[in-house]
């Protein structure tokens, strides 16, 4: 019989705590998300977080790492087996799909063929970049120019992404999602991970800010997710934040979209008070959009801090069925150079109420997370082809 009713994941969005073995392929050697915005932020006070065995994962000044007699929560951090680097294989590998293939990459561009296909298919004027950019500066390199001659802006980065900004009300928020639409059907020729649109506004490049619209488009994966096995138990599943768009809607049967990580703990909390039963998965995506790619190690450690002190009113609202995982799905180191992810461990934080804490180690595979999620709300512990849930060394 299951041992629980209820499971929730957290996702810290690029919350990485230290290079893994391979990070000089990825030219990652040095990263540390945590460990380099706790060397860098004196003020940094995650008390809430230590319960949870944060203190175990990598040296934090200020996080001391506490006896498991202390920590609330089983600790342990996790590899990634995908290849990459990337939002879309951090999460579908922690739900049991691991990347085996590169998704494909264009870091000089696009193909002027594909480019000119997609305007002609969207009827667009044209398009402005083509270049691999950080979001914000190519808005205020090119955002100007944009509401001059009516063409959407188009930029990618190191990672799999064909991302379009276009000016909220002037270009039109649906237009921009229809476009990306379009871009989608290409990319999935391409084997691209995801297509964003990235709305802003503003009427200058000195107030150019992008808005709370953003949407991401990616493929569907392509083998059984944590997912299905909830769902094949009669037991509902829930998306807070982008976990829909990342799945393409995959194995998530209700969706709530949110605006920053505020917005994202309040919809936690309330659909804690809603649903009772099934798998709760949650992206909490300011770490990674607002704080990581801008290089914002001030912050970064402020968010941590919201997010610590939002844990106690959540813990207060689990029950003795319930399971908790925190976790994340890449680096994204804000003191490294460049503005990209970086190639690192992540968290395994599981707080099961009134459960001793025990330490996990280094798991081989972000798809612990998955399989245990599994094997608590169905009680088979191989639902997936890969990982290994922690149950049982949780004495479960």
């Amino acid at each position: 019989m299951p041992h629980f009713q209820r499971a929730i994941v957290i996702v810290l969005d690029g919350v990485g705590c230290g290079e893994l073995p391979d990070a000089a392929d990825y030219g990652d050697v040095g990263s540390n998300t945590l460990g380099h915005v706790a060397a860098q932020h004196a003020d940094l006070r995650l008390p809430q977080l230590a319960r949870w065995g944060l203190g175990h994962l990598t040296p934090l000044a200020q996080v001391p790492p506490l006896a498991a007699s202390e920590c609330i929560a089983s600790f342990g951090k996790c590899r990634e087996l995908s290849v990459g680097k990337d939002t879309t294989s951090g999460h579908w590998e922690m739900s049991g799909v691991v990347v085996a293939k590169p998704f494909a990459t264009f870091p000089d561009g696009f193909p002027a063929e594909i480019v000119e296909r997609w305007v002609r298919e969207c009827g667009l004027p044209g398009v402005l970049g083509n270049c691999a950019a950080s979001g914000t500066e190519i808005i205020t390199q090119l955002g100007e120019e944009h509401l001059t001659t009516g063409k959407p802006i188009l930029y990618t980065s190191a990672d799999s992404v064909w991302q379009i900004a276009a000016h909220e009300e002037r270009f039109g928020l649906d237009r921009l999602y229809q476009i990306c639409e379009r871009a989608r059907v290409i990319c999935d020729e391409l084997q691209m991970s995801r297509v964003i649109a990235r709305p802003f506004v503003g009427t200058n490049r000195a107030d150019f800010k992008r808005t709370h619209h953003r949407k991401d488009y990616s493929q569907t994966p392509f083998s059984i997710t944590m997912m299905e096995p909830v769902i094949d138990a009669g037991l509902p599943t829930v998306g807070i934040g982008k976990i829909y768009n990342i799945f393409n809607g995959r194995g998530i049967q209700h969706s709530h979209d949110t605006h920053d990580n505020g917005d994202g703990m309040q919809t936690l909390r309330r659909v804690l008070d809603e649903v009772p039963r099934g798998l709760i998965f949650v992206n909490l995506v300011d770490f990674d959009m607002i704080y990581g790619h801008r290089r914002d190690v001030p912050g970064f450690a402020r968010a941590l801090m919201e997010f610590d002190a939002f844990l106690p009113s959540f813990e207060a609202k689990l029950k003795p069925t319930d399971l908790a995982i925190i976790t994340a799905d890449h680096g994204i180191d804000p003191t490294y150079r460049g503005t990209d992810h970086t190639r690192e461990h992540t968290p395994l934080l599981v707080y099961a109420p009134g459960r001793k804490a025990v330490p996990l180690g280094v798991r081989s595979t972000y798809a612990d997370v998955g399989q245990t999620v599994d094997h608590a709300l169905t009680g088979k512990p191989n639902c997936l082809p890969v990982g290994t849930s922690v149950l049982g060394e949780m004495g479960m």
